[in-house]
C-alpha cells in the first residue's frame, strides 16, 4: 500500500480503497452499459458467423465502444465518490498516453 501511496501522491490507506472502489464499479458500469447500447445499434454477437475473424471484429468494435464510456464513467464516479482531482489528473494522463493530450490543451 505504500507504494501507491507514494506513486499517487495519496496520504490515507482509506483513499486507495475508495480508489479501487471507483475503479472496480467503473469497469462493471461500463461492461452493463455498453451491451445495451451495442443491442440498440444492431450489433450483437448473432449478427456474425462462427468465423474466428468475425469474432476478432466484434470484440474489436466491443472494446472501442467500451473505452470512452469507461472515461467518462471513471471521472463521473470519481466525482462521486470525492476524488475527482485524482481521476480528472489520470484521465488526463491516460489520454495523452495514446496520443489524444491535445484534447485538454
Amino acid at each position: 500500500m505504500e507504494k501507491l501511496k507514494e506513486r499517487w501522491g495519496i496520504e490515507s490507506n482509506f483513499s486507495i480503497i475508495v480508489i479501487l472502489l471507483v475503479f472496480a464499479i467503473t469497469g462493471s458500469s461500463a461492461l452493463k452499459i455498453a451491451r445495451p447500447l451495442l443491442e440498440y445499434l444492431g450489433f450483437t454477437r448473432d449478427l456474425f458467423t462462427d468465423e474466428w475473424y468475425f469474432s476478432v471484429l466484434y470484440w474489436a468494435v466491443r472494446i472501442l465502444v467500451i473505452f470512452p464510456i469507461y472515461q467518462v464513467l471513471l471521472v463521473f464516479f470519481g466525482w462521486l465518490f470525492g476524488q475527482f482531482k485524482f481521476f480528472w489528473n489520470m484521465e488526463k494522463q491516460m489520454l495523452s498516453r495514446i496520443g489524444l493530450g491535445f484534447l485538454f490543451k
